[in-house]
């Protein structure tokens, strides 16, 4: 039933189309739409079925894809939860909204992080780094000007939702009482999705704003049992089988938030935004790793320059207005998000942001992209005034060339990686030795993008 009802609001937008309106047109006709966020943690780009994995199954998402604008060239600048996730909700880089790690460098240097968090100077430095959210003009605060109602449901590292601009939230945000990354907020999708329902049955005749980003299929990976005896073989290491059962978990639970705007009417008139905050590629006892790798996930994944943790599917749908294509081509960022939902929702785009309104991709700006920027940072934030003491890489794809430059005050040594990233997307043949002239390019391109000292 949902199949079809999205493509007679397709042909309905085809219809206007053709007898003259243009999208602006069309989207200017209709009330705002509500807009629904749904942010995966830690997947890799490939893993859903409608990316081509030949394993993990995703039946909802691909149903999502199937009626979305989606953007399988997609990427985030940066492959770190916080930096994603914070560029998400402002439209900004790291380096411009200063949020570049996860946390501050423990004061103590010490191994004990969670004792570490607990100290005065630790708080001190981690209220900093949370207080650079509030100068800045966030998605739910400008949507609020609107008449938005919002909602903030798991991840979530900038302290208490209201600092963000979120009317409601799960998350406290209280570093004294465990607050950092989402704490209460954790729970949604892992434990139902009640809280989601609820603020929607309040918020029906008002135009609302939902932040979906649960702790899935992040670590730790322990799927309910329906889902890993899908995926358990002999032949399949279990940590992989975990992760798959992780990823379908998931699936089911966008299933769950799809389905309820149905049921309540509301799906016709909600713009669907879908996006992962970094890619992961699970680590297995037979994976070839460096001496010394102590992390769940493969190099050349999260934190990573690499496609492996920078590169994701991005979805938008809202059926009758944006018709649905498979887009293998144009290139998208999650900078993009904030002007694309401005747009749709009748928001003039403040000048200030670097990203795009990508909801129509034969609009001039869109069909003539064939550039985007990206910078990696180190877990543990330094400064927050000088964002390339933790800089690790800046990265630029152009065209069909992707290159990856080492920041040699922190890097010093590493080789610039230069990839013909249309060919091989899988990052397999370092050509920067073949291609001089390209590499002098591109790299004069990041430097004007953003220059750093001491390059």
């Amino acid at each position: 039933m949902q199949k079809a009802f999205f493509r007679s609001c397709g042909g309905l937008l085809i219809a206007c189309l053709f007898l003259g309106g243009s999208l602006q047109e069309v989207r200017a006709e209709k009330k705002p739409p509500n807009v629904v966020m749904i942010l995966s943690d830690d997947q890799a780009w490939n893993d859903y079925s409608f990316m081509g994995h030949e394993v993990i199954e995703t039946p909802h998402l691909d149903r999502l894809a199937e009626n979305s604008l989606t953007y399988t060239r997609g990427y985030v600048p940066v492959s770190l939860c916080r930096p994603s996730l914070a560029t998400m909700i402002t439209g900004l880089y790291p380096h411009q909204h200063r949020i570049t790690g996860n946390d501050p460098v423990s004061p103590n240097q010490g191994k004990n992080k969670r004792k570490d968090r607990l100290s005065p100077a630790y708080q001190e430095k981690a209220e900093e780094l949370i207080s650079q959210i509030d100068p800045l003009t966030t998605l739910p605060e400008f949507l609020k000007a609107k008449g938005y109602a919002s909602l903030q449901t798991g991840k979530w590292w900038e302290g208490n939702p209201s600092r963000g601009g979120f009317d409601e939230g799960m998350t406290h945000g209280d570093p004294k009482r465990g607050g950092r990354h989402g704490d209460l907020g954790l729970k949604i999708g892992r434990e139902g999705m009640k809280p989601i329902y609820d603020f929607v049955a309040k918020n029906k005749e008002n135009p609302f704003f939902i932040w979906y980003a649960p702790f899935l299929p992040h670590t730790p990976h322990n799927p309910p049992e329906r889902w890993l005896s899908k995926y358990r073989s002999p032949d399949r290491p279990i940590e992989l089988a975990r992760y798959y059962a992780m990823v379908s978990w998931f699936d089911e639970t966008c299933g769950e938030l799809l389905d309820h705007l149905e049921e309540e009417g509301l799906a016709e008139n909600t713009l669907v935004v879908y996006v992962t905050d970094n890619g992961w590629i699970q680590k297995t006892p037979q994976s070839e790793l460096p001496d010394g790798w102590n992390q769940p996930f493969a190099p050349r994944s999260k934190r990573s320059p690499q496609d492996g943790g920078i590169r994701t599917p991005i979805m938008f749908s809202w059926p009758g207005t944006i018709e649905p294509k498979m887009d293998e081509t144009t290139l998208v960022s999650s900078i993009d998000l904030v002007p694309s939902v401005l747009a749709a929702c009748g928001i003039e785009i403040p000048q200030d942001l670097p990203g795009l309104d990508v909801l129509d991709p034969e609009a001039d700006a869109v069909k003539n992209r064939h550039r985007l920027f990206g910078e990696i940072f180190d877990h543990d934030v330094k400064s927050v005034e000088e964002p390339w003491k933790t800089l690790q890489y800046r990265w630029v794809i152009d065209g069909e060339f992707k290159l990856i430059l080492p920041y040699s005050p922190n890097r010093g040594g590493e080789e610039v990686e230069l990839y013909h990233i249309t060919e091989d997307p899988f990052e397999e043949e370092n050509i920067a030795s073949q291609l001089p002239q390209v590499v002098e390019t591109l790299t004069q391109l990041i430097d004007h993008w953003w220059s750093v000292p001491g390059q």
